[in-house]
């Protein structure tokens, strides 16, 4: 491999997943030109549409780590949803209260059965003119009813994280309760506001409808026909920064991206050790890159890695690249970058919070350290079998250039292994055998292996047998 090649694989590895399926506005990365000398409080705007999948939690979770990382005081969802799956709203629910500033919910226009929770689960929460929220029922993906034991559980646990999350807001419970439970009734002093029999859903109007002495909303703080209305009433106008958080590819392709992450993360592996098995730079290394870029880009758009990872694994793959070039039969820097490598790929997918102290522990860890176990599956499996299978076959011809300018590799190999020292020559080390390293015999040195343990520096050898261009060697007897 030239060195020209290297540095292409190290700059398309880093910059690959730099560019991934998601991108955002610079201003959400970036500090305003104006921060620090206007004193604008920044906001930042995550949108919450369709469905609530997987693409709505990866979204819900970068965007929430780069709003503490980047100091945002506020942040406002925008929501727009018939609701969608119970755990991932649990999971939703309990990143919202990772953030440290003010959470708000804009419900433009429907925030219906998870959304609902979702929105609740926020410290304020506003409408549109057209602005509906409740019909909260759990319900299975297919429209039917969870069985009696199952609903009774999630319900319980829903309306516990309900209550826990809105201590501080009187009516809030007991409403997101009415749009759960058709058989309980709401009811403010004298007046019903649900009778049994039915689920709740609140019209913008009615959710700012104010009960009670002193009078409170029931569950609004306002109506306002957009975000920019809504922060002009709630700091002034001119006295924010809004800050986008913009999608701009499919959420689905994000989605299915992360399901197979570990297999990309061994299929890349894979295909970087047949590479290295193979003379020069082909389809395999860059092929290789790519399914680790993937991985590594599937693990930033799930709101996972960030480019620590990245770097890591690339240090890696240059600690092996000096092992190979520079001091083969060491295995410090190899074990090392091996390391590192497999390091920064579980590392890629731990859920670690900015400004939150790193706390191991096997929920942190026990789903990385089975996809990594996945991943790696997969890579000594496929090596085992193309070891196995392919040994000698047309395919392994092919791949190592089975006509080549000299002649056919064939020929060539029976002429260089020819000329290798014969069973039983006697030589010297000189480099440590661990076991691989290097001897010299009769004034030639070649690449060895030690047929059994390490052999130091400076002892006789022996030739047990040649192997692929190298020799196999033992300690020489007295």
């Amino acid at each position: 491999m030239t060195l020209r090649r290297f540095c292409l694989l190290l700059l398309t590895l880093f910059f690959l997943p730099l560019n991934a399926v998601f991108s955002q506005d610079e201003k959400a990365v970036a500090p305003s030109a104006a921060e620090g000398v206007d004193s604008k409080l920044n906001v930042y705007v995550i949108p919450i549409t369709d469905a609530i999948s997987k693409p709505n939690l990866y979204i819900l979770r970068r965007g929430l780590k780069e709003a503490i990382e980047n100091k945002v005081e506020m942040v406002v969802l925008d929501m727009d949803t018939p609701g969608g799956r119970v755990d991932i709203t649990i999971e939703m629910m309990e990143m919202l209260a990772k953030f440290d500033g003010i959470t708000a919910t804009y419900i433009n226009d429907d925030a219906i059965s998870a959304g609902s929770f979702i929105a609740a689960a926020t410290q304020e929460i506003y409408f549109s003119p057209q602005g509906k929220m409740g019909a909260s029922a759990v319900i299975q993906g297919g429209g039917e009813d969870v069985p009696e034991t199952a609903r009774m559980k999630i319900e319980s646990y829903l309306r516990a994280n309900i209550r826990a999350m809105t201590q501080d807001y009187p009516y809030r419970s007991d409403v997101i309760r009415a749009m759960l439970d058709a058989d309980f009734e709401l009811k403010i002093g004298e007046e019903i506001i649900k009778p049994e029999g039915e689920l709740l859903t609140l019209t913008a109007s009615e959710a700012v409808r104010e009960y009670g002495d002193p009078a409170m909303p029931l569950l609004g703080k306002g109506i306002h026909e957009s975000i920019e209305e809504l922060l002009d009433a709630r700091f002034g106008a001119g006295k924010y920064e809004i800050r986008d958080f913009e999608v701009t590819y499919s959420e689905e392709i994000a989605k299915w991206m992360n399901t197979f992450a570990p297999a990309l993360m061994g299929i890349g592996m894979l295909l970087l050790f047949l590479e290295f098995k193979t003379p020069g730079f082909g389809i395999f290394g860059i092929m290789g890159i790519v399914f680790i870029a993937i991985f590594f880009a599937s693990q930033y758009i799930a709101g996972l890695a960030g480019n620590e990872p990245i770097l890591f694994f690339i240090l890696g793959v240059v600690l092996i690249l000096v092992e190979l070039f520079f001091f083969p039969g060491t295995f410090v820097c190899a074990l090392s970058g091996f390391a590192l490598m497999l390091g920064s790929l579980m590392w890629a997918m731990v859920d670690i919070w900015p400004d939150e102290p790193i706390r191991f522990s096997p929920d942190l860890i026990a789903e990385p350290f089975v996809n990594l176990i996945f991943g790696l599956s997969i890579a000594v499996f496929g090596a085992l079998l193309f070891g196995r299978f392919f040994k000698g076959s047309f395919l392994e011809r092919r791949l190592v250039l089975a006509d080549t300018a000299g002649g056919s590799s064939s020929e060539i190999r029976e002429e260089r292994e020819a000329s290798l020292p014969r069973v039983g020559a006697i030589g010297e080390a000189v480099t440590d055998l661990f076991p691989s390293g290097r001897v010299e015999i009769e004034g030639v040195r070649y690449d060895a292996r030690s047929a059994l343990g390490s052999i130091d520096k400076g002892t006789r050898v022996s030739v047990v047998k040649s192997s692929d261009f190298a020799l196999i060697v033992k300690e020489a007897s007295e």
